[in-house]
């Protein structure tokens, strides 16, 4: 079985920042690209950031320049870091990882259970 556990959401003023992180255990032989989604009430679920095994990274229009996604993969965990944020990127972020499990022989994409960001003043 694999798990990803986040932490780090909260309610932040805006302007303020917030660093999420996401780590990985389980039966993993190896982790492909990690990502964070985020999902706001009436809202479809979108891509933020995502970052692959060799540290490419992505991110959504909106986020450029304000969020950085970054992993740590002695640590299977993935980070985003938020700055200046608003309070349109108030939502449920949820961390995504392709994950190659033991006894596998494809790769299998696993969801974290969310954490809250919430930015108001």
């Amino acid at each position: 079985q694999v798990q990803l556990v986040e932490s780090g959401g909260g309610l932040v003023q805006p302007g303020g920042s917030l660093r999420l992180s996401c780590a990985a255990s389980g039966s993993i032989i190896t982790i492909g690209t990690m990502g964070w989604y985020r999902q706001a009430p009436g809202k479809q679920r979108e891509l933020v950031a995502d970052i692959t095994s060799g540290d490419s990274t992505n991110y959504a229009d909106s986020v450029k320049g304000r969020f950085t996604i970054s992993r740590d993969n002695a640590k299977n965990t993935v980070y985003l870091q938020m700055n200046s944020l608003k309070p349109e990127d108030t939502a449920v972020y949820y961390c995504n990882a392709r994950v190659l499990p033991t006894r596998q022989r494809q790769f299998v994409s696993y969801w974290g259970q969310g954490t809250q960001v919430t930015v108001s003043s």
